[in-house]
């Protein structure tokens, strides 16, 4: 019982938006993709996805790989072989359609008259087509209409189909009660999957019910039937009775109370449920597997340190962190993600004591630490300032006994150093690099370098950087 409470108490706020957020995502892409093959295929994948984490947790290790490889394929596969269902799905449809519901008409459509003007063009063989707008926008898909705004007649869907009348082969567009557009041109379908007696009036109006959520009436002058196009179907209609009942639906007249409807919102409320489970179970397999634990060293950044202000020395340069969290996140933490901070803002000159928290530590998402080491930094800041100093030459050895060091003239004498004035300040003397007597036989030059003992002292910019020893010898007596 503890352990099921302390498992609530660690879920955060954050977790839960991620859950809710990533479960709707995968919710609305099986509406948007429920009636393609794509879902299937996408069903497919994510089963040789659950097996290759067993099999990695079983250590199999080439079955793993192999899944993992044909996994990869099958991905490239869907977006080649499925492309024209994908652009189907998502072209030409407004961000509030993929995200949202459906959209119902707001004006009756005079759906009798519809049906009535069909069946009798199907009678005499008048070739026509008539779309149905729903939520989504058209304009994308549709060219070259004119604009029409006439009431729904009977008269006037006949005229316009005429053969003799010059807009007869294009498309009408009918929205609530008016015909909005006339000789309007649709899209073709680019399946390869349509019947060979599909002429271009079909593959019109599969082509815009594809692309959007349209209803699409086909009247056929070979055939003389009537067929109805909506998504990836195209179903022969028969009779007036459920054409009636189809437009009704589109239009949104009646509300639908069937069984079938019943049991689609079923199949919604499991597919939201499924959906949800799916996502809190990869979550948790993420974020609440067993515990791994990992040792890390990162460098220490310095912040917002003042600009007259320079770090001399520090107790630590990196910071050794051990992370904990499920083995799968563990494994995929980068050293560039870990970042150690600390804030040089409120910093001083001197010795200044900086305590390691989690907020000076910045790590991925669902890793958490557990130790630090050090835990205290101790940085020393300093104020530079430049000062001139004497140099002298730093001996080592002994002269022969036959020679006599008569003169050593150091160039320059002295040397402009820059450096923390509290390291700076009780510096009397700049020693050369070490001179070996023993080595010295005559007269001659030497090129030095001066030494400083600590490494933020430095020789002012400008200033030659060696010393020049002039060294005179002679010859004991």
């Amino acid at each position: 019982m503890n352990s099921f409470y302390s498992f609530f108490i660690g879920v955060r706020w954050e977790d839960i938006a991620d859950i809710l957020l990533n479960s709707y995502i995968l919710f609305r892409l099986y509406i948007l993709f429920r009636e393609t093959n794509v879902l299937r295929v996408l069903m497919g994948v994510t089963f040789l996805w659950f097996f290759q984490r067993v099999a990695v947790y079983m250590g199999l290790i080439v079955t793993s790989w192999a899944i993992q490889g044909i996994t990869a394929v099958a991905a490239l596969i869907i977006i080649v072989v499925f492309s024209n269902e994908i652009r189907s799905v998502l072209q030409a449809r407004s961000i509030k359609s993929i995200l949202w519901g459906r959209h119902r008409q707001n004006v009756s459509t005079p759906v009798e008259i519809i049906v009535e003007s069909a069946y009798e063009m199907a009678q005499r063989r008048i070739g026509a087509l008539m779309v149905f707008p729903g939520k989504d926008d058209l304009r994308a898909d549709i060219q070259n209409g004119i604009i029409w705004n006439g009431l729904v007649s009977k008269e006037m869907i006949m005229s316009i189909f005429w053969h003799d009348n010059p807009v007869h082969d294009g498309a009408i567009v009918i929205q609530g009660n008016q015909v909005t557009e006339v000789s309007v041109i649709l899209p073709l379908s680019q399946r390869k999957d349509l019947p060979s007696y599909y002429g271009t009036r079909h593959r019109a109006a599969l082509g815009v019910a594809e692309s959007s959520d349209a209803l699409v009436i086909v009247i056929s002058e070979e055939r003389g039937n009537v067929s109805v196009a909506k998504g990836q179907n195209m179903t022969v209609v028969n009779r007036k009775e459920r054409l009636f009942q189809i437009l009704q639906e589109h239009a949104g007249i009646i509300e639908k109370r069937s069984p079938a409807v019943r049991k689609e919102r079923m199949e919604m409320g499991i597919a939201a449920v499924m959906s949800f489970l799916i996502i809190t179970g990869v979550w948790f397999s993420f974020t609440r597997g067993l515990d791994t634990l990992i040792t890390l060293q990162a460098p220490i950044e310095y912040m917002n340190r003042k600009p007259d202000m320079e770090i001399t020395e520090t107790s630590a340069h990196n910071v050794v962190l051990q992370l904990s969290g499920s083995a799968m996140l563990v494994k995929a933490v980068r050293p560039e993600q870990v970042q150690v901070r600390l804030d040089m803002k409120d910093a001083s000159v001197g010795s200044n004591v900086f305590h390691i928290t989690e907020n000076n530590i910045t790590l991925p998402p669902g890793i958490t630490l557990t130790r630090t080491t050090p835990q205290n930094i101790q940085v020393t800041l300093d104020v530079p300032v430049v000062k001139e100093i004497p140099v002298q030459a730093d001996w080592t050895g002994k002269l022969d006994s036959n020679l006599i060091l008569e003169k050593v003239k150091l160039s320059p004498s002295k040397l402009q150093v820059i450096g923390g004035s509290l390291i700076i300040n009780d510096i009397s003397t700049i020693y050369t690099e070490k001179i070996n007597l023993y080595t010295l036989k005559k007269s001659g030059t030497l090129t030095l370098s001066p030494v400083f003992n600590s490494p933020s002292l430095r020789v002012a910019p400008g200033i030659r950087d060696t010393i020049t020893a002039e060294i005179t010898i002679r010859e004991r007596p």
